[in-house]
């Protein structure tokens, strides 16, 4: 049986859209398989001297650590260090995890055969690298300000909006049922007749490769969309496109499955 491992820079993707992740999804994202997970890494910078003065922050951090132990994840902390600007006098935080994350990721790479990654940060470009030349495939789950180098590096991307329950959607009904609100893109777009079809995933298997929704054995759905279901303030001239993110309703007519309300959530 194949193992793969989860590498998080909890941090980085919290503050670039990732914030209310789902750890439980993403371990069912990354064993979509079948494999066996073998690491389950989640790197945490820690800020002690505000966890003295604020209690709120340090019994946020506690749950959010008990949660994902819950999950049998391993939650690795680092402190945050203070730096002081020597022209301003000001100063600055820094949590840095980079270098943990790289050497735990490149010491175990041998008992791994995929490895998930969960980071915004540009200096993993050489730590994929050398994973693939260790015969490591890498996938990458990213939000907003991902780095496109970092993105053409791996073998696969997703972003994780469009992954079913990974961040939390507001919707009394569950992702893809009549309804609900998913997450997708807009892979194709006629500006002459003022329509387009809107793709998401609808359920978690190992064959995101197979993108046309007509296969049986593809996972994603289509969905018609018309230019008047777009937000108003949103240019359609960048439509189509496989890098923004929409949320939209799936609405049935006689038709089919329609998208309707149609709003941005993420953009390159």
């Amino acid at each position: 049986m194949s193992k793969y491992g989860i590498y998080v820079d909890a941090v980085s993707v919290t503050m670039n859209g990732g914030y209310g992740l789902r750890y439980d999804i993403l371990r069912k994202f990354a064993g979509r398989d079948g494999s066996r997970a073998s690491r389950l890494n989640v790197y945490l910078a820690y800020d002690r001297s505000r966890a003295k003065e604020d209690e709120n922050y340090q019994a946020k951090t506690s749950r959010f650590c008990e949660v994902l132990r819950d999950f049998q994840y391993k939650v690795i902390e680092r402190p945050v260090d203070r730096l002081i600007d020597p022209d301003t006098g000001e100063v600055i935080s820094q949590g840095v995890v980079d270098v943990d994350m790289a050497v735990d990721a490149m010491s175990q790479a041998r008992e791994l055969d995929r490895m998930v990654l969960l980071t915004h940060n540009e200096k993993f470009t050489r730590l994929v690298n050398a994973m693939q030349d260790n015969g490591c495939r890498v996938e990458l789950i990213g939000f907003d300000n991902m780095d496109a180098a970092l993105k053409r590096q791996v073998d696969l991307y997703v972003s994780g909006y469009v992954i079913p329950g990974l961040l939390p959607v507001k919707s009394p009904y569950e992702w893809g049922s009549v309804g609900s609100r998913v997450r997708g893109v807009c892979y194709d777009f006629s500006h002459n007749d003022g329509y387009g079809f809107m793709r998401y995933l609808a359920k978690i298997n190992d064959k995101l490769w197979i993108t046309d929704s007509r296969s049986p054995d593809s996972p994603y759905c289509t969905v018609f969309a018309h230019v008047s279901q777009f937000e108003a303030d949103f240019d359609t001239s960048f439509l189509p496109s496989r890098e923004l993110i929409f949320e939209f309703d799936l609405v049935e007519n006689d038709k089919g499955l329609v998208a309707q309300n149609i709003v941005l959530v993420s953009a390159p």
